[in-house]
């Protein structure tokens, strides 16, 4: 048999990638979902997600599909997990790559969620997403929750200056659960990772709260080295 007959006496699958859009704001960390605008299960609630074409690599199909859905670029995207159950889609027998991505939500503009219907939703208010999808979430927060144990997180999801409550707020909303004021200040204070400015946030009292901002340089040797963040 040639090589060319044995690759064409293979079945051929089509393989998708799907991307679990985190972001995070004053109300804590949401989902962005987009409304299906074709068959099957047209107007359910889904992820954002495309093929991957022949040209391409899974990363690449990855940050297409979430450009030309929310025209955003360079944002941080990281591979979760392959699916491949049968009949999970309907259609066609299809192989799909979840990413998730992190995204600050007040510095971004979504110039094409009025187009696609794209909303961010709480976590625990978001509508059941269609095929596996909710799967894909599942998996996608627990890495998320492993690596804030494990690296610096807040870089892509917190506003260039932050109070420490605020990213508080964004472990808490991670990790689903409260956390001691004292521990958490003195654990994030141990990693050397933030600047603590002059400025103040009153937003909230007349006193304020201290502005910080992330050492980016510190901030990035976390990430490649790695740390024990138990709270």
């Amino acid at each position: 048999m040639s090589l060319i007959r044995h690759y064409n006496s293979e079945d051929k699958v089509l393989v998708a990638v799907d991307s679990v859009i985190f972001g995070f704001d004053r109300e804590g960390l949401k989902i962005l979902l987009i409304k299906r605008d074709f068959e099957p299960q047209k107007g359910a609630w889904s992820l954002m997600g495309g093929f991957l074409k022949k040209n391409e690599t899974l990363d690449q199909a990855a940050n297409r599909v979430l450009h030309e859905l929310t025209g955003l670029d360079s944002i941080y995207m990281e591979q979760v997990s392959s699916y491949s159950e049968l009949g999970r889609d309907p259609v066609e027998r299809t192989i799909s790559v979840a990413f998730f991505a992190l995204i600050n939500i007040a510095q971004h503009d979504f110039k094409l969620n009025k187009a696609h219907h794209a909303q961010w939703f709480s976590l625990s208010q978001a509508p059941t997403p269609i095929f596996d999808h909710q799967q894909m979430i599942a998996e996608a927060l627990e890495r998320l929750k492993r690596k804030a144990l494990t690296n610096p997180i807040g870089f892509e999801l917190l506003p260039e200056k932050f109070t420490m409550r605020q990213l508080q707020d964004l472990y808490e909303s991670i990790l689903n659960e409260k956390l001691d004021k004292r521990n958490f200040i003195n654990k994030i204070n141990a990693l050397e990772i933030l600047i603590r400015l002059e400025e103040k946030d009153k937003t909230t009292s007349k006193k304020g709260a201290f502005l910080y901002k992330f050492d980016e340089e510190k901030y990035n040797q976390k990430i490649d080295e790695g740390f024990n963040f138990k709270l």
